[in-house]
């Protein structure tokens, strides 16, 4: 069956709009959850610093590996795409079966939660207290849904925008912080507390790195094929590290490193040390903002995935139309959101629905790293002859270490997340029967094919 002739997706995204989907994906509710468990696991405001360091390099290091495969086969499949050439049909069909039904559509209930949480916090105790954040979460789903379905313009237009708030409210909580009163010395003889250990300071850590990879859903939109991922991914970790070393400079600066282990809520204790309680509950309007820019750019690359699936796999082929007037998936759009509400629900009957979420998402997004980062190494041996704009540096070694780093924090992942982990597990694995149902093949390269000429979607 082909479909020569079918809409497909243009090159119509500059680099800086690359950037802004990458820094509104990463940059989300993260920084203002994780830094207290990361500061309760180091000793140190040096090893509290450097642990975020840490993190831009190990981010930086998965980057340069998906930087070569998304330059290389560029493709709205992402890693859907890669892992099929490396791998074969079933490692591709899992990936974007897990990706519809438990990567994105999780992430997409876990910020709208984020979102929920904090809108009954502003909103204040009451009878409505207990229902608002699932109720709020679900509005969430469905407009941003229906925004990023009117067209492509559209949601970049409102990426934008919601970037460039959430990056304006961090800055005012990094002037606070600086500039604000600064926390008192400790007691020379205080000590040590106990803390969480650096091993699950590393995983919150790179939790808030989370988010990047997504870059390789726009490599089959980006104006610049050669080069585009590469900039885009090289700015947008260099934009969100310096911000994370400012704003966690900040909050040692305001809180102090025993302040900022003890805190329950970072930014707004810097805040409300800094303007009062005006700043503190200004700081849940920029979580707010934060979560919705993550969720907005992960909506758009989640509809990526699914579209691609679509127009391979004749069972989701009503995934598989791209609309030319809006350039956007419409039917991915629409499932992905349907998806995402039933995990809305889902969560909101297990009574902690970020913390269900995490459990759910995050053992299945590691084994997804781990795979691509495989199959980086696969292709090098299988398709050597493929026009490589961009080589990774200190091939082998960059991609191994990015397993091994993927490999731990799959492990983590299901260490921490006790049962609920399994769960997601055992929905990426339910993809299995499908896949057994779900016919030929209709237009993406097998393992072993000549590279996808360059022009090609």
């Amino acid at each position: 069956m082909s479909d020569q002739g079918a809409p497909a997706p243009r090159r119509v995204l500059s680099t800086l709009d690359g950037v802004t989907l990458v820094v509104g994906l990463v940059l989300g509710a993260g920084i203002f959850r994780a830094p207290q468990m990361v500061a309760a696991g180091t000793s140190s405001d040096a090893a509290f610093l450097a642990l975020w360091v840490l993190g831009g390099l190990v981010s930086l290091i998965g980057a340069l590996c998906y930087a070569e495969l998304a330059a290389t086969y560029p493709n709205a499949g992402g890693e859907y795409h890669f892992l099929t050439r490396a791998f074969g049909r079933p490692a591709g069909f899992l990936c974007a079966w897990s990706r519809m039904a438990v990567i994105q559509t999780g992430s997409i209930a876990i910020l709208a939660f984020v979102v929920g949480d904090y809108a009954a916090a502003l909103y204040g105790p009451g009878p409505a207290s207990a229902w608002l954040p699932a109720v709020a979460a679900a509005a969430v789903v469905v407009a941003l849904t229906a925004l990023n379905i009117v067209g492509l313009r559209q949601g970049t237009g409102t990426q934008y925008a919601l970037t460039t708030l959430e990056v304006l409210g961090l800055c005012a909580i990094i002037a606070a912080g600086f500039f604000g009163p600064a926390a008192a010395p400790p007691p020379a003889s205080a000590p040590a507390g106990e803390g969480p250990g650096i091993g699950l300071a590393v995983v919150f850590v790179l939790l808030t790195f989370g988010g990047w990879s997504e870059a390789a859903y726009l490599s089959a939109e980006l104006r610049d094929r050669r080069r585009g991922v590469v900039r885009t991914l090289a700015w947008g970790l260099g934009v969100i590290t310096l911000l994370y070393l400012l704003a966690n400079a900040a909050y040692l600066r305001a809180l102090g490193h025993s302040g900022l282990a003890a805190s329950e809520a970072v930014g707004a204790d810097v805040m409300r040390q800094a303007a009062g309680g005006l700043g503190a509950a200004a700081v849940g309007l920029v979580v707010i903002v934060a979560a919705l820019s993550s969720a907005n750019a992960t909506m758009i690359t989640g509809a990526r995935s699914n579209y691609a699936l679509g127009r391979d796999i004749p069972l989701f082929g009503f995934l598989g139309g791209w609309h030319e007037v809006g350039s956007t998936p419409k039917a991915a759009f629409l499932l992905q959101g349907a998806i995402a509400l039933a995990l809305v629900a889902f969560g909101a009957l297990a009574r902690s629905g970020f913390e269900a979420m995490v459990a759910y998402t995050a053992p299945v997004f590691w084994l997804i790293l781990f795979g691509t980062g495989a199959s980086l190494i696969a292709l090098r041996r299988r398709d050597p002859a493929a026009d490589r704009p961009f080589r990774v540096p200190l091939y082998p070694l960059t991609p191994l270490l990015f397993c091994a780093i993927a490999g731990y924090m799959l492990y983590s992942s299901v260490a921490y997340a006790g049962r609920g982990a399994f769960l997601g597990l055992a929905v990426m694995l339910a993809g299995l029967p499908l896949l057994a149902l779900a016919g030929s093949r209709r237009t993406t390269p097998a393992p072993h094919s000549p590279p996808v000429p360059r022009g090609a979607p």
